[in-house]
C-alpha cells in the first residue's frame, strides 16, 4: 500500500459490507482512522473485528434517511478521531432490472420512493451533514456511482434514474462546495456484493452475492471489453483513495472515474430491450 492516507479521517455509509466495506480496510490500509456506518450492526462489528489495527475504527449503526443519525455520525467521528477528511457516500440498494413492463403503478409508486430515499437523498443528507466539518479540513466528498449514471440496462428504471441522479449531485456539489471541498465519484461495474433490493419489491432479502453464486464455470463472459476483469470490491478501491487523498487529486473535482470494465467503449449488446413485447 501506498500510506496515502496517513493521518486522514473518513467517514463511510454502507461500510458494513460490499464496495463500502472494502474501501474502509484499503482506507485503514493507506493510514486512514474510518468510521463505517449501516443498519446492520452485526456487519459493522465484523469488519471492526477483522480490521488490522481496530484502534483507528469507530462503528455508527444508522439508516442513511435519518438526518440525525448522520449529523450524530459525524459529531461522533470529529470527537474519536478529531477531524473529518473525506464522507464516501456509499449505501444503496438495487432494482434487479426490474423492467416498467413487469412493475405495476403501485409497486413504481412505493418502490420508487424507497429507492430514491437511499441512493440519492441518503447521498444529500451525509453531505449535508459532512460539509461544515470538510470545509474546516478541505477535505473531500467521494460518491460511489455506477455504470447506469452514464449508460442503460445496468439496472431497470429505478435504479437507473436514481444513479444518473447521483452524477448530476455529485456535480452540483462540486459546483457548490468549491473551492473548499472536492466532490468526486467512482462509477463501478458490477461487483460481487451482498447488494440488495428495494423492501417495497419484496427484494429486501435478495443479495446480488447469490447471482454471482449461480453463474456456472462455462458461462460466456459478460459482454463487456475487460471481460476477464475481477468482480471482487477490493480491486475497485484505488480510484476511491486517489480522489480522497489531496495531495494526489488535489485539482480534480466534479469527476467520475469509471471502473467498469469499459462498458462505455462496448457498445449495445443488442439493438433493442423491449423486443419481446
Amino acid at each position: 500500500m501506498s500510506g496515502w492516507l496517513d493521518g486522514y479521517v473518513a467517514l463511510i455509509t454502507g461500510g458494513g459490507s460490499g464496495i463500502g466495506r472494502a474501501v474502509a480496510e484499503r482506507f485503514l490500509a493507506e493510514g486512514a482512522a474510518v468510521t463505517v456506518l449501516g443498519r446492520d450492526r452485526g456487519q459493522l462489528d465484523e469488519v471492526v473485528r477483522a480490521a488490522a489495527d481496530p484502534s483507528r475504527m469507530h462503528v455508527v449503526t444508522a439508516d442513511v434517511r435519518d438526518s440525525e443519525g448522520l449529523h450524530a455520525a459525524v459529531a461522533q467521528t470529529v470527537e474519536r478521531f478529531g477531524k473529518l477528511d473525506t464522507l464516501v457516500a456509499n449505501a444503496g440498494v438495487w432494482d434487479y432490472q426490474r423492467q416498467l413492463t413487469r412493475l405495476t403503478a403501485k409497486e413504481i409508486d412505493a418502490a420508487f420512493d424507497e429507492v430514491f430515499s437511499v441512493n440519492v437523498k441518503g447521498y444529500l443528507l451525509a453531505a449535508q451533514a459532512a460539509w461544515p466539518e470538510l470545509v474546516k479540513t478541505r477535505g473531500s466528498i467521494v460518491m460511489t456511482l455506477s455504470n447506469a449514471s452514464f449508460y442503460v440496462n445496468g439496472g431497470g428504471p429505478l435504479y437507473t434514474a436514481s444513479k444518473h441522479a447521483c452524477l448530476g449531485l455529485m456535480r452540483e456539489l462540486a459546483y457548490e462546495l468549491a473551492p473548499k471541498v472536492r466532490v468526486n465519484g467512482v462509477a463501478c461495474g458490477g461487483m460481487n456484493t451482498d447488494l440488495r433490493g428495494p423492501q417495497a419489491l419484496a427484494m429486501g432479502e435478495r443479495s446480488i452475492a447469490a447471482s454471482f453464486a449461480r453463474r456456472s464455470a462455462d458461462a460466456p463472459p459478460p459482454p463487456i471489453p475487460l471481460h476477464d476483469s475481477s468482480t471482487d470490491p477490493r480491486d475497485f478501491t484505488a480510484p476511491y483513495v486517489l480522489l480522497a487523498a489531496r495531495e494526489q487529486s488535489g485539482p480534480i473535482t466534479g469527476h467520475a472515474i469509471s471502473a467498469d470494465g469499459g462498458i462505455g467503449v462496448r457498445g449495445f449488446a443488442r439493438p433493442a430491450g423491449g423486443d419481446h413485447l
